[in-house]
């Protein structure tokens, strides 16, 4: 029998979000590795000082994280790397709304049976999410300017 996958948690969330809580999710006694990212709010972009940020999700960006959580841990959950009986567990959250400078934007965690899967499927779930879920950032420059950078699939 081959291996199944969890997504353990999926959410676009107007509260802060903890990598701490996304390991602890996901980690179980049959995982041989638990990987996880943060995507935290940086105080400069292309060569401005940024002050602070926003996100705004299109309504369909839930669906939208959900559908690539699910499709991320299906391949990997059943390719040749897989380990059979370890399933791969995902837990993701991105955030909406005004967010400061250090604080976390994108949470990604994944538990698998070995690390190159781990790493491999926290990867590919962070670049897809960034990719295709229709998220939209304005940024809010020291010097007044203010720029939207769009994001995911939508628009």
């Amino acid at each position: 029998m081959r291996q199944a996958f969890a997504v353990v948690h999926s959410a676009l969330s107007d509260q802060p979000i903890s990598v701490d809580v996304a390991i602890a999710a996901v980690d179980s006694r049959t995982s041989g590795a638990v990987v996880s990212f943060c995507g935290v709010v940086r105080d400069h972009d292309g060569g401005k000082a940024v002050d602070r940020l926003s996100y705004t999700a299109h309504p369909t960006a839930h669906q939208a994280l959900s559908d690539v959580m699910e499709a991320v841990a299906a391949k990997y959950s059943f390719s040749d790397e897989a380990e059979e009986g370890v399933p791969v567990r995902i837990w993701a959250a991105h955030r909406v709304g005004a967010l400061q400078i250090g604080q976390a934007a994108l949470v990604c965690a994944v538990a698998a049976g070995h690390r190159g899967q781990a790493f491999a499927v926290c990867s590919e779930l962070v670049d897809r999410i960034k990719e295709e879920v229709p998220i939209w950032k304005e940024q809010f420059f020291s010097d007044g300017t203010v720029e939207w950078v769009g994001a995911g699939g939508a628009g």
